[in-house]
């Protein structure tokens, strides 16, 4: 390894990463494995590019030097990002496939139990059909979930990177506010999120923001295409910030006009969840316990709204084309595995079909401590109000304090956010 102080972390977290993972190989029996998915190139070696759609590798062995495959022009990424000293790039009309199994064998590999990420959406079939036939002096084991096991709890120096991710998707989403009203598109106020999200320092995220407005809400993953705000209308909102490939992510919601009780319901209920959610979520909490808090009480609401996906998901590293580290681990009924201290999650009560056409958001990212867990975000929960009337002034709560109780012990409702207060925040 390579020793330099100019990466995202410390040198020694690098250390201790790889480290890990190697007495996760030798748990598992294998003598080196091939990295392949762009977040665990990044997660153990602090690499990164926007031209990981060419195959590129990273070969752990479990004592030798790691070395890694990369496309030619992709190498420079190598020397100017990570620790790692030895490098065997291809060049464009070379074969990437080649080059690996002919660095297996240059490495002393032949004959060992090599570890591949089989589920890796940059292993495709055709390059592991490749290996399979050209290797043959070894045997090719499945790792997949080996990096993921250390990725899963987020250290210290990862919680403070994902603050500065905060700050992004914070000043992004204030942003948004800012430029919501009838009459602009919604390219306006994506474009407006976007450029407060990189003035605050926010780096290009895996997935752009979420701008929908109206019945356009209702279409799942849509975002800006031109479309007018109408007046009345509401605009909902989903902003994932980023900073050295770390993501934080919120969802929030805009309603042009008085709100109405429906939406006035929704609000509550998805606060009500978030409220109960980090208050009860702690190490040792099953994922499904966590999933089914939030979902009864999304469940419990009185405008035919539906929770239609999972309750959160695991975030943190990523890279296009999705922000989310779900599949690593997600809030899911019928799942058994036990919340631990450093995991980091998008907690998303949102509704899906509030009266029949509109979709409202209202959402957090938090850290699991070893007694609760603390959120990365200080912006009010409320839904945003523009009004045609002047806006009042209303107090905000104190931070950490939570709603006002109402007479049978459950959160009660605070003030709705109007814009002049969002402003001065």
């Amino acid at each position: 390894m390579r020793q330099r102080d100019d990466m995202t972390f410390p040198f020694e977290e690098y250390q201790r990463r790889l480290e890990a993972l190697r007495e996760r190989m030798a748990e598992r029996l294998l003598d080196a494995v091939v990295i392949t998915d762009p977040e665990n190139l990044m997660y153990l070696t602090d690499y990164q590019t926007t031209g990981y759609s060419f195959f590129q590798a990273l070969v752990v062995p479990l004592e030798d030097e790691p070395f890694m495959i990369t496309r030619m022009l992709e190498e420079s990424n190598v020397h100017a990002r990570t620790w790692i000293e030895k490098t065997r790039p291809y060049p464009d009309t070379g074969d990437a496939i080649q080059m690996l199994v002919e660095s297996l064998r240059e490495f002393g590999l032949t004959g060992k139990c090599i570890g591949y990420e089989r589920n890796s959406y940059f292993l495709p079939a055709y390059h592991q059909d490749s290996i399979f036939t050209t290797f043959l002096d070894g045997r090719l084991l499945d790792c997949f979930g080996i990096v993921e096991e250390g990725r899963v709890c987020k250290s210290r120096h990862e919680i403070e990177i994902m603050r500065k991710a905060a700050a992004a998707t914070e000043a992004g989403m204030r942003a948004g506010f800012e430029a919501a009203a009838a009459g602009v598109t919604e390219n306006e106020i994506g474009a407006a999120i976007s450029s407060g999200m990189f003035r605050a320092g926010g780096e290009p995220p895996a997935v752009m923001p979420y701008v929908t407005s109206g019945p356009r809400s209702m279409i799942g993953h849509a975002t800006w295409e031109g479309r007018t705000v109408q007046p009345g209308e509401h605009v909902f909102l989903e902003v994932g910030g980023c900073y050295r490939r770390y993501h934080t992510a919120m969802m929030r919601t805009v309603v042009l006009g008085e709100l109405s009780p429906s939406m006035e319901h929704a609000q509550d209920r998805m606060k009500q969840a978030l409220f109960e959610i980090k208050q009860a979520i702690r190490p040792g909490m099953t994922v499904s316990d966590a999933d089914n808090l939030v979902r009864n009480i999304i469940t419990a609401n009185e405008v035919g709204a539906r929770l239609i996906t999972r309750s959160g998901y695991s975030i943190g590293i990523a890279f296009p084309p999705s922000w989310d580290e779900g599949y690593i681990i997600s809030l899911k009924q019928g799942d058994s595995r036990v919340l631990k201290e450093g995991m980091t999650f998008h907690i998303i009560p949102w509704m899906w079909g509030v009266d029949g056409d509109k979709t409202v958001g209202i959402s957090d990212t938090i850290h699991i401590t070893s007694d609760g867990c603390e959120s990365f975000f200080d912006l009010e929960e409320n839904f945003l109000v523009k009004s045609d009337q002047a806006p009042r002034e209303l107090p905000r709560p104190k931070a950490g304090v939570p709603p006002k109780e109402k007479r049978d012990g459950t959160p009660g409702r605070e003030p709705v956010m109007n814009i002049e207060e969002a402003r001065r925040q």
